[in-house]
């Protein structure tokens, strides 16, 4: 057993927190990288393996459905079972469904790799942010460690736009997924060196069974339904029909709840405000970041005749700035300002880098049109992320860090599967149209994407107007030499 009490101890001060950080950082950038990642080899595999465009879909649905079906199930087992063993278990199950996939010849075994995937991927990312609640106690040195992981989780999709084009272009579309085994071996042996093996030895480890089954059914149908929601049309029987079974589901997930004795979601977590504001926030955010990224990307491709690499390398400087706000000034300006402030200037940084995209032309160009709208947004997300997460997890008690690590980042995927399919249908629809009155194509897809890139904007701006109005106020400001005591 990894984490019996009489192994139960801290890892060691100093430094060796921060490596047990990095290699938490790593072990979730493999996860991060893999929602992107493919995207740049999906012709590569769709001419070696003979899928068809509707069957091709799922090499990424399968991944997206149980990675968000298992995300509040994965923390929720860590809370009871000790956060670096669902790490670590999550972390094996993710890196031998890689190997699974670098080898898979067939598309039945790709996709059910993909699908194994996302099962240890969703653990691994569940858990992450109470591990380093764990390991970071002091609010300045937390604020700092979460500006790392949220530059990681942030950072991550433009990374691997980058290396899916470099392997698949220099080697093949397999090792995409087999590079994932060594790094996946060394996350796993410096996780059992670095990370704390600790448990709360006085919970009550009876699994909610009725409430694991119901709450992870009822995610796995409404991501199935967004994602395909574009193709099988938003009003089919279909459609409809998988959404109000995930009501139904959900519904009696909740019921559940307010029945058995230990829950897996105690419902009392939705009344701490800066959980259940931060979540809401996550959900508008995500919805606009991720239908962004994608969207961006095809403006990049499809209009202005970028390739792939040059698509990654266009992204670049806004993660640079991220970078310098995730790691270092994100944290500054929370231990000064707590958490609202941030939140709220970042987001609105970040509504107006998504206005700048909507007013990109067909001849654009990418110093004038594209950089700085990515200023904006690299600003924005460095700024916000940091604060957003640390607001999700302030008022939570340990015993239920996990589960609220699994709401904040089911809020976030679900957000994003949902803003992703609502904006690209609302840019499909657009160009439809512009194409029916006689635009050009470049003419009609450009139009397409500002509107969408304008809809994203109100979503970010609404997402502001919730931060400045709901989130707690900080304390009352302190003098210089106690501004490290501001509560986060």
């Amino acid at each position: 057993m990894m984490d019996r009490p009489a192994e139960s101890r801290a890892v060691a001060p100093g430094n060796g927190r921060w490596l047990a950080l990095g290699v938490l950082c790593l072990g979730v950038l493999m996860i991060v990288l893999d929602t992107t990642v493919v995207n740049v080899a999906l012709p590569s595999i769709k001419a070696d393996l003979g899928f068809n465009d509707s069957t091709l879909a799922w090499v990424v649905n399968g991944y997206m459905l149980t990675f968000g079906g298992f995300l509040l199930l994965g923390g929720r087992l860590g809370d009871l079972f000790g956060h670096r063993r669902l790490f670590l278990i999550g972390l094996v199950v993710f890196t031998l469904a890689s190997l699974a996939c670098g080898l898979s010849g067939s598309q039945g075994v790709l996709v059910a790799a993909r699908a194994i995937q996302g099962l240890g991927g969703a653990v691994v990312s569940a858990v992450a942010l109470s591990l380093i609640l764990d390991l970071f106690t002091e609010p300045a040195d937390r604020a700092k460690a979460m500006g790392v992981y949220g530059f990681v989780c942030a950072g991550g999709g433009s990374i691997g736009v980058l290396l899916g084009g470099l392997l698949t272009g220099a080697l093949s579309w397999h090792w995409i997924f087999l590079i994932n085994l060594p790094l996946g071996i060394a996350v796993f042996v410096l996780s059992l060196i670095l990370l704390p093996a600790t448990r709360n030895e006085a919970a009550d480890r009876r699994l909610d069974i009725a409430g694991a089954v119901t709450v992870t059914a009822a995610l796995m149908l409404a991501v199935y339904a967004i994602v395909n929601g574009n193709e099988a049309g938003w009003t089919s029987a279909r459609t409809l029909g998988l959404l109000g079974g995930a009501v139904v589901l959900l519904t009696a997930f909740l019921a559940i709840e307010t029945r058995v004795a230990v829950p897996l979601m105690p419902l009392g977590l939705f009344r701490l405000r800066s959980l259940a504001v931060a979540n809401v926030i996550g959900v508008l955010w995500a919805a606009a970041m991720f239908a962004w990224f994608f969207l961006s990307a095809l403006y990049l491709q499809q209009v202005l005749g970028y390739g792939p690499m040059e698509v990654g390398l266009a992204f670049l400087p806004g993660n640079l700035i991220m970078a310098a706000f995730s790691l270092g000034l994100s944290a500054k300006l929370v231990m000064r300002f707590g958490i609202r402030l941030p939140i709220a200037a970042g987001l609105l940084l970040a509504a107006a880098g998504l206005a700048l995209f909507a007013w990109a032309p067909v001849e654009g160009r990418f110093a004038l049109h594209v950089l700085p709208g990515m200023v904006l947004l690299g600003l924005g997300c460095g700024m916000a992320l940091n604060p957003v997460l640390l607001a999700a997890m302030s008022d939570v008690a340990p015993t239920d860090s996990g589960l609220a690590s699994g709401m904040v980042n089911t809020a976030f995927m679900m957000g994003g599967a949902l803003g992703l399919a609502i904006l690209a249908s609302l840019a499909a629809s657009r160009t439809a149209g512009l194409l029916a009155g006689g635009a050009d194509q470049p003419v009609a897809l450009v139009g397409g994407y500002q509107a969408a890139f304008l809809a994203g904007a109100c979503f970010a701006a609404l997402a502001v107007v919730l931060s400045a109005t709901l989130l707690p106020r900080p304390p009352a400001a302190q003098p210089s030499g106690e501004a490290e005591s501001v509560t986060l």
